[in-house]
């Protein structure tokens, strides 16, 4: 009996093992992607102020149909008419976009019916969302695991399935998803942050620090998402590795006389774009964005600034105590300058600031801005 059961383990984690990896290999060995959300939450919902994107025409009844054999017949015949009209599946209205590591997409719809594709999609991915913003058209995923970086030994492949948790990549990553709407047209923009598991100083205990941003994940999944949006997979692949770069290197300096600003030498719409992606890329918290401005909204907690931050106890917070470590509202500025673009950090009122406090939000920003890459 326990050899069965033991065949029946082994037969069944090969099974699974094996249809991750032809996902993997159909769309690409460059970048395997597995992932499993580490966080148990509800599925993802379309926020009910956006109209529900349109369904697959393969999972509607066709009307007039009574019986299973007159769908069945209505289906097949819808299934040929659409193989016809795709010998080459193509996707239109949409294009993969370049400039030094950022890769975004442009998409021929508005922003309302594109936002809940999108989050179909990470649905789809394994991802549970943690925060989305219809009406800043931005979402965020909770922490996932990517399992195809597991090494798929025979032990695993035997046990795997049932014995999952026992198996870590020991990295954890989450992924940023940013609309923007532009001249009748939506950008989406991709990033993400990672987390790698690290043995402490002492090599006594794990940690969890920081990793890089990989740009090669981000073209995957931007990838990944076209072949969502309706296209076949190698056409997506060549869209992604075909973008063309800006043949223009952008400069980043920091501003002189010890002033909390970013100079770049490019045009404004150049630098909100790269502006955005470093804030992307940082984490930052962001309420809103007036392009028209050129300012992000977002809310800073300078956990460096040397005050004390007191965190409430249970029985303040009972008796109605606020939490004095509250981030504070403030806006990062581009404005055109000539040729080039400052960047800024304004305060509540859009006074320019050049406190501590600013002085680290621009030096994280230059951290994440690069005009160089694959």
């Amino acid at each position: 009996m326990n050899k069965r059961c033991a065949g029946l383990a082994a037969g069944l984690g090969m099974l699974l093992l094996s249809g991750c990896s032809t996902l993997n290999q159909a769309l690409g060995t460059e970048e395997a992607v597995n992932y499993k959300s580490t966080v148990a939450g509800d599925p993802l919902s379309i926020p009910p102020d956006l109209t529900q994107a349109n369904r697959d025409a393969r999972f509607r009844a066709p009307e007039g149909t009574a019986t299973y054999s007159q769908y069945a017949q209505a289906q097949q015949a819808q299934q040929s008419a659409g193989d016809r009209n795709r010998v080459l599946p193509q996707t239109q209205g949409i294009t993969v976009m370049r400039d030094g590591d950022i890769r975004w997409l442009v998409i021929d719809k508005p922003a309302e019916e594109v936002y809940p594709r999108i989050v179909d999609f990470w649905n789809e991915q394994g991802f549970t969302l943690k925060s989305q913003d219809p009406r800043a058209g931005l979402m965020e995923t909770d922490w996932a695991e990517n399992r195809a970086k597991i090494p798929e030994g025979w032990i695993r492949s035997a046990l795997g399935a049932i014995l999952d948790t026992v198996f870590d990549s020991g990295e954890r990553e989450r992924f940023r998803t940013r609309l923007e709407r532009v001249n009748g047209k939506t950008e989406v923009y991709v990033s993400h942050q990672q987390m790698v598991e690290t043995a402490t100083e002492d090599g006594a205990n794990l940690k969890w620090v920081y990793g890089k941003e990989d740009p090669g994940l981000n073209a995957a999944m931007l990838a990944r998402m076209v072949v969502f949006l309706g296209t076949d997979v190698q056409r997506a692949q060549e869209m992604v590795a075909r973008a063309e770069r800006s043949a223009d290197q952008v400069q980043v300096s920091q501003a002189g006389d010890g002033q909390a600003a970013i100079v770049l030498n490019e045009s404004f719409d150049r630098a909100w774009r790269r502006v955005g992606v470093a804030i992307d890329s940082a984490g930052f918290a962001v309420e809103d964005r007036d392009r028209s401005t050129g300012d992000y909204f977002i809310r800073y907690l300078d956990s460096d600034s040397g005050e004390k931050i007191e965190q409430p106890n249970f029985l303040t917070r009972m008796f109605g105590g606020k939490n004095t470590a509250a981030a504070a509202p403030l806006r990062i500025h581009v404005a055109a300058q000539g040729s080039s673009s400052v960047v800024n950090v304004l305060d509540e009122k859009g006074q320019v600031q050049n406190t501590g406090t600013a002085k680290r939000i621009i030096t994280v920003l230059m951290t994440h801005m690069s005009g160089g890459g694959n």
